[in-house]
């Protein structure tokens, strides 16, 4: 048996009876499984036909439930070959035994049955299991509950089949098993035998040697690769190490059979090596070469503890890898950078997301440059490097390094890198030192000498200091001038140019402690700086156009409030952040001291909203001049929308809003109309604020239906807040939470006057929701206007009823004269009463009753008349030889204005007069002009507020 066929018919002889061997061993016992399931199914099928047979709930309720039930559980228990069969009442009381003497006796529960099957059987379910009694009865046991047809328990069916007649079952077919596995055993030798003579002819009786002669030939294959295997025992000793894992590794000759600790290898690699674990694929370092390792454990393939460990040099193929990964980060930065990088159309934040992208994973100090004029967002003129740059971002600096702060100007000096790349339009990479070092440094401090640093009016805030390393300081190190940065290390200064127009340049710098700047990575700052000045353009020409349109929106807006008698006025005005808006609101002097308040919105934002709202308050200047109610002023500017948006292709302005009020000081009511605006807030002189009622009315533009009137009586004292829905609508609240939110801002019990009142309710409505946020940006433009109302005295204000007689008008000129010498007003007595005189001859004349006179007198003096026709008087050329025709041509000479308006009574005309008696106010507050805003408090500062007032109150 030395040849290897001999062995082989040894070991598989071996194989073939421990087959056999478990081979009867399954059988045996599939055998005993199955007749344990067997009956498992006997003793269950049993147990629940007894228990559900009809009849058993009545047997169990007579008056001898053993007389009926004994017999049957005996028929039964033969028939089905059970050992028994056992009814239990509630209290395991056995009423049935296959011994009689334990009928009537309780029945002692073992704990498994306690605790696992009585809780199964009180659920109602049939319980199959083993049972071991104390007396060593070891059965299959099926127990099933009995229950009433109301579901109340009765009692339990048992039955029972011992283990032991399982088991002599299960083992009766034992001998004939046996004698099958010797045949097969007999079978199994002579095939084996077989087996072994055909292999025996196939190795041409080799024996070990020839064997051994094989696995040099393989040993020498082994040497022959390129991939270094070594082989390492559980001991921790080397084994076997071809030749190249001696060459990769520096191995000594006798290597093979030391311990892998005395192999001069470091103390990685050696815990690599010996180490327990698998390893896959691990890079590891070794002599200055990138190895990678793997590593298997021979035994559980069958061979001695330990394990082989394969060597591939990677050297090469990493360096190759690691220019891939160079490039992945550069195309990941170049990714970065377009994603933040333009965020926002804002030249300074954009220039600051630039620095923020490139440090510290492309440079450790970056600056960013543009010329003065980009900052201004005007069009960039001119080349070259003699032009004035403003510092706009710097990131990554040290105080130590002296560069130029954000906001500095500085035009480069001639010869600097900065100069010479804006000269050349490319970019320049400078890694010497005596190029940009010392010699950078003496001339900008010749520039500070001579002129000192020029400062652009443009602020702008520096980037947080996230430098990627500290610059070196000692003696011996020389530092340049905030222009040009550290001393040492490299630079790329790059352009910053679109459509071949330079806005600026981006300067990035490495310090000595860092790799420098390479050839290849110019094409990487390019990119960087070219994708930054795109944004900065677009951010250039954003700011320009919005520039454009708030200041069109400036000039269209009020920047002046007219002195009113008996009104003070204070408003707010801010812009949305995201563009011009179209709210808009006015205060109109209209005849009689009476007070025309104004504010609407129009449709959309930009400079279409900012024109179209021009518009508007233009045509509601030329119908408030009409002298018209609320109602026809806003149906004739809803014609005008209709006729706009028909006429133009361009934006649509349909559904803007605006509310008219008209307030008359002498009576105290104010008549308003709104077309789809907010309705005003009322404040009374208590503080109480309110919400009155006011008939809203379809928005401008829609057309086909009549604007309604709301009439106020407003009491000395109280405030007519006007507002736009940008003030109590925003995207944190909405319409409702807003309104109640300016309810509490306008509420107070102390008294405050239309300017304070604006500044409270600013500062409440803008604060942030949340204590120590920063306040969120307005999406839409707010304007707020406050009006406190007064009344004229009563005794400047006089009236009188006239007669439908001509003979009349004496008496009236006469009680006029008097009245006016009582206000001091002597020196115009003679013009009023010409004006008197001929106006209310021609309401006798012309009109119809009832005709009135009235005085008021202010800041000038007004005289009514009035009647009850709707006639309209017009001023004309009266020829030489006509009677008539002349009276309003006086009046209009006289008088400083005249004018008509028509009332649901009939028609009013009025003139008016300077007043320059002794309780007059001068003619330039007679004639209304504009005093300028009072400035806008400071803590809420708006482009545009004021206040003005005027008269007693």
């Amino acid at each position: 048996m030395r040849s290897v066929a001999g062995q082989v018919f040894l070991v598989e002889l071996l194989i073939v009876l421990l087959l056999v061997v478990a081979a009867v061993t399954a059988v045996t016992l599939e055998a005993h499984s199955r007749t344990e399931e067997a009956a498992r199914k006997i003793t269950r099928a049993a147990a629940q036909s007894f228990a559900y047979s009809p009849g058993m709930v009545e047997a169990l309720e007579s008056e001898d439930p053993t007389a009926r039930l004994q017999p049957l559980t005996r028929r039964i228990s033969k028939e089905n070959d059970l050992d028994s069969l056992v009814v239990f009442n509630l209290d395991y009381v056995q009423l049935t035994s296959p011994y009689p003497s334990f009928i009537g006796r309780p029945y002692e529960l073992p704990d498994e049955v306690r605790d696992r099957v009585v809780p199964e059987l009180r659920q109602g379910r049939t319980v199959t299991f083993t049972l071991e009694e104390r007396s060593g009865y070891h059965s299959i046991t099926t127990a099933v509950p009995i229950f009433a047809p109301d579901r109340s328990p009765k009692g339990v069916v048992a039955a029972n089949i011992g283990v032991g007649r399982v088991d002599e079952v299960a083992y009766s077919n034992l001998p004939v098993l046996l004698g099958s596995a010797a045949g097969a055993v007999a079978l199994a030798a002579a095939g084996t035998a077989l087996v072994s003579r055909r292999l025996l002819r196939q190795t041409r009786g080799l024996g070990p040697t020839d064997m051994t002669r094989m696995y040099e030939h393989h040993d020498a294959v082994l040497h022959a690769v390129r991939e270094g295997v070594l082989i390492i025992g559980g001991d921790g000793r080397l084994v076997l190490a071809n030749d190249e894992a001696r060459r990769l590794l520096g191995l000594p000759a006798d290597a093979e059979h030391r311990p892998v600790a005395e192999l001069g290898l470091d103390a990685d690699t050696e815990a690599l090596f010996t180490t327990e674990e698998t390893v896959t694929d691990r890079v590891h370092r070794e002599s200055g070469r990138l190895l990678v390792v793997n590593k298997r454990p021979t035994a559980p393939y069958g061979g001695f503890p330990g394990g082989v460990v394969t060597l591939r040099d990677s050297t090469e193929l990493f360096e190759l890898t690691g220019r891939v990964e160079v490039a992945g980060r550069r195309q990941q930065l170049l990714y970065e950078a377009g994603v933040g990088i333009g965020r926002t159309l804002d030249v300074g934040r954009t220039c600051e997301e630039l620095a923020a992208v490139a440090v510290p994973r492309f440079a450790d100090v970056v600056a960013v440059d543009l010329l003065d004029e980009v900052l201004r967002g005007e069009e960039p003129e001119g080349s070259g490097s003699r032009r004035s740059l403003i510092r706009t971002a710097l990131r990554g600096a040290v105080a130590s390094e002296g560069f130029r702060a954000p906001g500095e100007g500085f035009t480069p000096e001639p010869g600097a890198p900065q100069a010479r790349s804006l000269d050349s339009g490319r970019a320049l990479l400078v890694t010497e030192e005596g190029e940009w070092g010392e010699a950078g440094a003496r001339a900008e401090a010749g520039e500070r000498a001579e002129a000192g640093e020029a400062t652009s009016g443009t602020s702008v805030a520096p980037a947080p200091e996230t430098s990627a390393s500290e610059p070196s300081s000692g003696s011996g190190s020389a530092s340049v001038s905030t222009a040009h940065g550290p001393a040492t290390g490299s630079l790329i200064t790059v352009p910053m140019a679109v459509r071949g127009v330079v806005l600026g340049q981006v300067t990035f710098w490495r310090r000595a402690g860092s790799v420098p700047f390479a050839e290849d990575e110019l094409t990487l700052a390019e990119e960087l700086a070219g994708r930054a000045a795109v944004s900065v353009d677009n951010a250039r020409r954003y700011s320009r156009e919005h520039g454009m349109a708030m200041a069109l929106q400036r000039s269209l807006l009020p920047s002046s409030l007219p002195r009113q008698s008996a009104v003070d006025v204070a408003f707010r005005y801010l812009p949305a952040r995201a563009g011009v808006g179209g709210d808009w609101f006015d205060v109109i002097t209209l005849p009689g001291f009476r007070t025309a308040l104004v504010v609407g919105d129009v449709v959309g934002h930009g400079i279409h909203a900012a024109v179209a709202m021009g518009q508007l308050r233009t045509a509601v200047h030329n119908f408030s001049a009409l002298d018209l109610p609320p109602d026809e002023v806003l149906g004739r500017l809803d014609e005008l929308v209709a006729r706009l948006d028909s006429d133009t292709s361009g934006t649509q302005i349909t559904g803007s809003t605006c509310l008219y009020a008209i307030y008359e000081p002498v009576t105290g009511i104010c008549t308003m109309a709104r077309a789809g605006h907010l309705g005003p807030a009322l404040v009374a002189p208590d503080g109480t604020a309110s919400y009155p009622e006011v008939a809203v009315s379809p928005p401008l533009g829609v057309g086909g239906h009549p604007f309604e009137t709301t009439r106020l009586t407003l009491w000395a004292g109280s405030q007519l807040v006007l507002f736009t829905d940008g003030l109590v609508e925003s995207r944190t609240h909405d319409l409702d939470e807003g309104m109640e939110r300016l309810r509490s801002a306008l509420s107070g019990t102390a008294p405050r006057d239309p300017e304070d009142l604006c500044r409270a309710v600013m500062e409440q409505m803008l604060a942030p929701s949340r204590a120590g946020e920063p306040p969120a940006p307005l999406t839409d433009d707010v304007a707020l206007l406050v009006a406190r109302t007064g009344l004229l005295d009563p005794v400047r204000v006089a009236n009188w009823e006239v007669a439908m007689d001509f003979a009349a008008v004496a008496s009236v000129r006469a009680d006029c004269v008097r009245q006016l010498r009582q206000w001091g007003l002597d020196e115009i007595v003679f013009t009023t009463e010409l004006v008197i005189s001929e106006l209310l001859t021609n309401a006798i004349r012309y009109g119809a009753p009832p005709v009135r006179v009235r005085l008021l007198y202010e800041r000038s003096l007004v005289c009514e008349v009035s009647d009850g026709s709707s006639t309209s008087p017009h001023l004309r050329w009266a020829s030489t030889t006509d009677e008539g025709g002349r009276g309003l041509f006086l009046v209009a000479q006289l008088a400083h204005r005249w004018g008509t308006r028509y009332t649901p009574e009939g028609k009013v005309i009025w003139s008016e007069q300077l007043a320059t008696g002794e309780g007059g106010e001068g003619s330039e507050e007679a004639d209304g002009e504009a005093t300028p805003a009072t400035p806008s408090p400071s803590n809420v500062p708006p482009p545009n507020g004021g206040s003005a007032s005027g008269g007693p109150r």
